[in-house]
């Protein structure tokens, strides 16, 4: 039976301590506000090192690395010998190698796991999650991983699922604020937003050209499927009809984006070669 302590239980952490208990998992979590830790049929400690006392793995799963920071200290002073400090908050490049100093300083296992999902997946167990760190700790962790995902990728060294996660959710809210202003655009111009979900299949032509572009652009390949001249165009003609440029920042940028690689000499080369425009060369 792995025991696990378990440092937050707010949204993602109090469904994940149910988990790991209904899988068998010995656990004990802390909360910051204690009464959002009841109900959890699992011991409630105190503090955070009384969490941690006899622990196999220290899972935290906190709003930032200031608060990982702060609960961790006392935690990693008493944990056991051979124990893993598992952390699974979404913490950044700088907080993740913030917390892995912390963790070599105290001589402890330090895995950098941030997840994908929301409440509804740490429910029910199907989170994924961006592993990262010692080769060694992966075997111990596999129960508790278990219990919590669908899908663990592992992608080598500590900072490595931080680093992976930071991608992710940039392209997650950049994706989020454009739909926020397409929907925007549609209600002035007078268009049933739910009319935009139904010709794209709830989102299935967006995750189509996904499929497409995002290839092309890591391979630095552009089979021509759209001229990046008339993407251009139809970005500007969006910018147009909402009427006020600066209210929808994100379609205007897009808008520049499309004219910067087309100054950059790549109009007449596939839209996805608009990734020029975003490179630092």
């Amino acid at each position: 039976m792995t025991a696990v302590a378990v440092l937050g239980t707010g949204t993602m952490g109090a469904p994940m301590a149910r988990n790991l208990a209904a899988a068998g998992c010995e656990v004990v979590v802390w909360n910051r506000t204690a009464a959002r830790a009841e109900g959890l049929g699992v011991r409630v400690a105190a503090t955070p090192a009384e969490a941690a006392a006899g622990a196999d793995v220290l899972l935290t799963m906190l709003a930032d690395a200031d608060a990982v920071a702060a609960v961790a200290g006392p935690a990693l002073a008493v944990l056991p010998e051979g124990a893993i400090w598992l952390q699974m908050s979404t913490v950044g490049v700088a907080g993740a190698d913030r917390l892995a100093a912390l963790a070599g300083e105290r001589g402890v296992t330090f895995v950098d796991a941030p997840v994908l999902g929301s409440r509804e997946p740490a429910e029910q167990g199907t989170l994924v999650i961006l592993g990262s760190g010692p080769e060694a700790a992966r075997a111990p962790l596999a129960p508790v991983l278990d219990a919590l995902a669908e899908r663990v990728v592992w992608l080598g060294a500590a900072g490595a699922g931080s680093r992976l996660k930071v991608v992710v959710n940039g392209w997650l809210m950049a994706g989020t604020a454009a739909l926020a202003e397409t929907v925007a655009l549609a209600e002035e111009l007078g268009v049933d937003p739910r009319a935009l979900l139904d010709v794209t299949g709830q989102g299935a032509i967006g995750a189509l050209y996904t499929r497409m572009n995002a290839p092309a652009m890591a391979d630095r390949e552009f089979p021509l499927n759209f001229p990046l001249a008339l993407a251009h165009k139809d970005a500007a003609l969006a910018v147009e009809a909402a009427g006020d440029p600066e209210r929808l920042a994100v379609l205007t940028a897009t808008r520049e984006q499309f004219a910067r690689a087309a100054d950059l000499g790549h109009g007449a080369r596939d839209w996805a070669a608009v990734i020029h425009a975003a490179l630092a060369d």
